[in-house]
């Protein structure tokens, strides 16, 4: 039972942060060699590696042509949304991925005064072809999500806050009319979840139409010149915000609904 359970922790931890599945096997080592039997204590020492692995990770990571997005810049134009995703080792990009979003931050931050983008899931420290899930493509460094721009309930602008808690899931719903490619669908083996339960726990804020179409319009504009290649977003708010360009494209029904974050992509 044992043996399984250490199996399933270690799939978990390596699919979820990549290093964690082999920290945690670090730390079953380190705790037999100390004799150390308490839970508590266990956790304690894997907590402690797993902490020391993701520092040694900012070190070494652009040694595989990665660079961490920053954990804690308060007062910088881009922001990661929460520090969830630096404790899962999931903010490291391209060198010319993180230019490319500073870029863009700095853009809406002068067009828009006061505003933060706000960075979601990135890509790993390590290794070509390892999955992020659920994303199908972040495995390169060169791909990463950014939130939505919202408006309160009032119509004042916010800045730094997302629907959700983790800027996913809360969708912008199409209105009718609207394109949907994946309409009477019923894939087995897809990304693309509704999550229909949840809709209604998330704030009541309506999509910053103008500064999420200024974000896209850059990244498919200027943003080329920092080699911005690609930019998923749903059919419906391409037809919103009236985006359309050859660098706006669908991702397809199998991967995960993009009308809650823009995902974008640079060149190598």
């Amino acid at each position: 039972m044992a043996l399984v359970r250490n199996v399933f922790l270690f799939v978990v931890l390596t699919l979820l942060t990549q290093i964690g599945g082999i920290v945690f096997l670090v730390s079953i080592a380190v705790s037999r060699l100390l004799q150390i039997s308490r839970r508590l204590l266990k956790a304690v020492v894997f907590l402690s590696l797993y902490v020391l692995a993701t520092i040694a990770a900012h070190a070494v990571a652009p040694s595989f042509g990665r660079v961490p997005l920053p954990c804690f810049s308060a007062a910088a134009a881009l922001q990661l949304q929460s520090p969830l995703y630096c404790v899962l080792n999931r903010n490291y990009v391209s060198v010319g991925m993180r230019q490319a979003a500073e870029d863009l931050a700095r853009h809406m931050a002068t067009q828009f005064p006061g505003t933060v983008t706000l960075a979601l899931d990135a890509n790993f420290p390590f290794i070509d072809g390892f999955p992020l899930l659920p994303h199908l493509s972040h495995s390169d460094g060169r791909k990463m999500d950014i939130a939505f721009y919202y408006r309160g309930k009032t119509g004042e602008a916010l800045s730094g806050q997302t629907r959700s808690p983790i800027g996913y899931f809360a969708f912008e719903q199409p209105d009718a009319g609207s394109p949907l490619p994946c309409a009477g669908r019923d894939d087995l083996l897809t990304f693309r979840w509704d999550l229909k339960l949840l809709q209604p726990l998330f704030a009541d804020w309506s999509l910053d139409e103008a500064r999420t179409r200024a974000a896209v319009q850059w990244l498919s504009s200027e943003g080329r010149a920092a080699g911005v290649e690609k930019i998923f977003i749903e059919p419906h708010l391409v037809k919103t915000l009236a985006v359309e360009n050859d660098t706006v494209r669908f991702q397809g029904c199998r991967a995960a609904r993009h009308d809650d974050h823009i995902h974008f992509q640079v060149a190598k």
